[in-house]
C-alpha cells in the first residue's frame, strides 16, 4: 500500500468523483442511490467548486480505495462552522488499514483551517465497525434522526 495517495477533489476532478460514487455504491450496497441517475458533468463541476463541499479520495495507485464527503455548515449563533460527514467508505479489501482515520484526519485539517468548532457524523445501529471508529475519534451523542419529506 505504499502508493496510497489521499487528496481533496476540485472542479477538474469529475471523473474521480464518479469513481468515488461507484465506491460508495459498492460499499453501501446501494447502486440505486449512487449510480442509477448520475448528475451531468456541469453539476458535479459546480458542486466541487463550492468551498463548503469537501470530497476526499484515497487511491492505491489508480484504484479508488476510500473516500469521504463532508459539508461545512455555517452557524448563526456565532461566527463559526461545523462539518458534517455525509459519506465515508473504504473498499472492503482495504479496510482496517487506517484509511478511514486518514480521511477523517485530512478533514480535521481542513476544518481547523476554516475555524470549525466540530465535525459530526451519524452511524447506523448495527454498523459496528463505523461505531467503533467514531468512538475512537470522538464523543458519542444520543440523538434522533428524522427524515422530513419535501413534497
Amino acid at each position: 500500500m505504499s502508493t496510497l495517495a489521499l487528496r481533496r477533489l476540485g472542479p477538474a476532478d469529475v471523473a474521480s468523483l464518479r469513481d468515488l460514487n461507484a465506491l460508495f455504491a459498492d460499499a453501501f450496497e446501494d447502486p440505486a442511490a449512487y449510480a442509477a441517475a448520475p448528475p451531468d458533468d456541469a453539476y458535479l463541476t459546480a458542486l466541487l467548486a463550492k468551498p463548503h463541499v469537501i470530497a476526499l479520495l484515497a487511491r492505491d495507485g489508480e484504484r479508488p480505495v476510500g473516500g469521504l464527503v463532508a459539508y461545512e455548515l455555517e452557524k448563526f449563533e456565532q461566527a463559526r462552522s461545523e462539518f458534517y460527514i455525509y459519506d465515508l467508505a473504504v473498499d472492503e479489501a482495504y479496510r482496517r488499514r487506517g484509511i478511514a482515520t486518514a480521511l477523517i484526519d485530512a478533514l480535521r485539517g481542513i476544518a481547523a483551517a476554516r475555524g470549525a468548532e466540530v465535525i459530526f457524523v451519524q452511524a447506523d445501529y448495527g454498523d459496528d465497525p463505523a461505531v467503533a471508529l467514531y468512538q475512537k475519534l470522538g464523543t458519542r451523542e444520543e440523538v434522533m434522526h428524522f427524515d422530513i419529506t419535501v413534497g
